[in-house]
């Protein structure tokens, strides 16, 4: 059977996407504390803006331009609230009591990127149900983390997500996943969070980089574009949570490149 082999980065090179993940940690560390009821999406970007340029680093997301996109992202982050699931554009909506907001940032240092999201409750307001799609969300992640140590392959990666997210009774945002990253943001292979065909021939080894993304769904899998074609929308309007980071695999196990 033959196997793809992912680039091995230097060194040197998992540095420069350290001091990358370590600005998108900042970063969001602000904007998790700004998060309040009543702070509007525009002034959250802003400040993740702010946060960025006064690191020295630029952002991976503003100007970003995908084949698929009808404009040009406007925004160094992608923010996404309740029904969102990814691609919510900063805009003048304001946040409220018992929001669930999913946050997502890339910065870059020395030509080299990082990419994390959060997903944050808004407010004091105790809402269970959205606290158990946290943490399912953040242990699907924790998971594939934890299987991504060299020898192992994509699908043991999927696997381990597909695992915690199945166990909690959750959908996934399906044909959506996680990414590899390095000099581009969005760089092959495309990570699924589930199993699929031909992810046992992508073999990981020590200096391979992967950003792993579980977007978890409270309700059915279906989804929709809004009309910005950007943000995903869960289609029977249930709540969704997205949570990420940039991922080193080493000989002594994985290296989360975007904790704080």
């Amino acid at each position: 059977m033959d196997l793809t082999v992912l680039p091995r980065r230097t060194a040197d090179e998992l540095a420069a996407m350290r001091a990358a993940g370590r600005v998108v940690a900042q970063t969001l560390a602000a904007v998790r504390a700004a998060a309040v009821p009543g702070a509007r999406l525009r002034d959250l970007d802003d400040l993740a803006q702010t946060t960025i340029r006064e690191a020295g680093a630029t952002s991976s997301f503003l100007g970003y331009k995908p084949g698929w996109a009808p404009t040009a992202y406007n925004g160094a982050l992608c923010l996404s609230p309740n029904e969102v699931v990814v691609h919510g554009r900063p805009s003048g909506r304001r946040l409220g009591d018992g929001d669930l907001l999913s946050v997502d940032c890339g910065a870059i240092v020395d030509g080299w990127h990082g990419d994390a999201a959060v997903t944050v409750q808004v407010g004091a307001g105790d809402q269970p149900d959205d606290a158990r799609l946290v943490t399912a969300t953040e242990e699907a992640l924790a998971a594939g983390i934890a299987a991504a140590v060299p020898g192992a392959t994509l699908l043991d990666v999927a696997q381990a997500i597909d695992t915690v997210a199945r166990g909690y009774g959750y959908a996934h945002l399906p044909d959506h996943g996680g990414h590899g990253i390095g000099r581009s943001m969005h760089e092959p292979p495309f990570v699924p969070n589930r199993p699929s065909a031909g992810l046992d021939r992508v073999r990981l080894h020590a200096g391979s980089t992967l950003a792993i993304e579980p977007m978890l769904l409270a309700g059915g899998e279906r989804y929709k574009h809004k009309k910005d074609g950007w943000a995903v929308v869960t289609a029977d309007g249930s709540r969704a949570a997205h949570v990420e980071h940039t991922v080193a695999v080493t000989d002594d196990g994985p290296v989360v490149l975007t904790a704080p």
